[in-house]
This record gives C-alpha cells, sequence and structure tokens, in this order.
C-alpha cells in the first residue's frame, strides 16, 4: 500500500516538524499567540496549494475542492481578527510540477487533519475556549475527518501512484521538511 510507504518513508520530517509545532502550540496562552501560530500555517499552506492547483489532476480526486485547507483557515484569522499573511513563494515550497509531486505534497496537508483534533482540544484548553470559534482548521472534517482520511488513502492505494511511489514520497519529505524551514524561519519572527 502507498499510503503506509509514504507514512514509513516520512516519518522522520514528519516527527521533527511536529516535535517543533506542538512545543510552539504548548506556549499558545491567548488568541494573539493562536492567530500568529495559525498565520504560520495560513502562508505555507495557501502558497503550496496554489501550486498543487497547477499540477492536480482533478478527475482522478473529485472531492479536492473540499479538501483545501486555505479557506477554513482564513475563515479562523479572520475570526480572530489577525490580518492575512503573504502566502509563501514557490521558491519556499517543495518542488512540484507535475500531478504526482502535487500529491505527495497533499498527503502532508491532507494528514493535518488527523492530528488537529488533538490539537484542538489541547488549545481549547489553554486557552479556555468552547465551541468553535476560530477552529475551523484544527476540526478539519469534524466527525467525518477519518472517513475523508481514509477516501484519500484509498485514492493513493490505487496501482497506478505505486509506480511512482518515489516521487510522491520525496514530495511529501521535501513538503514536510520545508514546512519545518519555513515554521522556524516564521517562529523566529512571530516571538
Amino acid at each position: 500500500m502507498l499510503s503506509e510507504k509514504i507514512k514509513e518513508n516520512t516519518k522522520i520530517n514528519h516527527q521533527s516538524l511536529e516535535k517543533k509545532l506542538v512545543a510552539r502550540m504548548r506556549s499558545i496562552q491567548n488568541e494573539t499567540d493562536y492567530a500568529k501560530f495559525l498565520g504560520i500555517f495560513y502562508s505555507y499552506f495557501g502558497g503550496l496549494e496554489l501550486t498543487i492547483n497547477k499540477h492536480l489532476n482533478l478527475s482522478h480526486l473529485p472531492d479536492y475542492g473540499r479538501r483545501r485547507k486555505t479557506s477554513t483557515l482564513e475563515d479562523d484569522l479572520n475570526i480572530l481578527g489577525l490580518q492575512l499573511p503573504t502566502l509563501a513563494s514557490e521558491s519556499a515550497l517543495p518542488e512540484i510540477e507535475n500531478h504526482y509531486q502535487a500529491l505527495g505534497a497533499l498527503y502532508v496537508i491532507e494528514g493535518s487533519t488527523l492530528g488537529g483534533e488533538f490539537i484542538g482540544k489541547i488549545l481549547r484548553r489553554q486557552m479556555n475556549l468552547t465551541g468553535s470559534f476560530g477552529m475551523s482548521f484544527f476540526d478539519g472534517y469534524g466527525d467525518q475527518t477519518a472517513s475523508m482520511w481514509q477516501v484519500f488513502q484509498e485514492f493513493l492505494d490505487q496501482p497506478v501512484y505505486l509506480q511512482k511511489h518515489e516521487m510522491i514520497t520525496q514530495s511529501a519529505n521535501q513538503t514536510f521538511i520545508g514546512f519545518e524551514r519555513w515554521f522556524n524561519n516564521l517562529n523566529d519572527v512571530t516571538d
């Protein structure tokens, strides 16, 4: 299964990024801190989605429109009153020049929905929030998050993609690495 190969072969870069995100997340105490944290996601994922859009074959993933994350991040940032940050330029993003590289990057974005529930619970507790005020990004697909991930995995596990597993996996790794670099640069600026 390609989805399992990608998971195994991106584990180190995924965990490295996750460790830094969780450390920053645990320091969030108020809406301003939270908005800055969301801004980092918005700027990277927003730039990434624009690049993915240029190369992803939508006939292969008909529910892609529902999988876009930039709009939920934008909604959350507007609710929190933060001006939208500048999107990452292509030079700050992984190389995406075809459908397969776009899938590798999309794997990272889609995977972020799984950790979102965990992150949302921690942030709500830390900031003493109730409801979904400014949390639509971390709420993912709500009670459909697991099933949406399963559909995406099944899509990736089609035999045609197994032939391009190295390119897809490399793109996913470069997306994790690029996001960590982006996070480090912006985290230093927003502290």
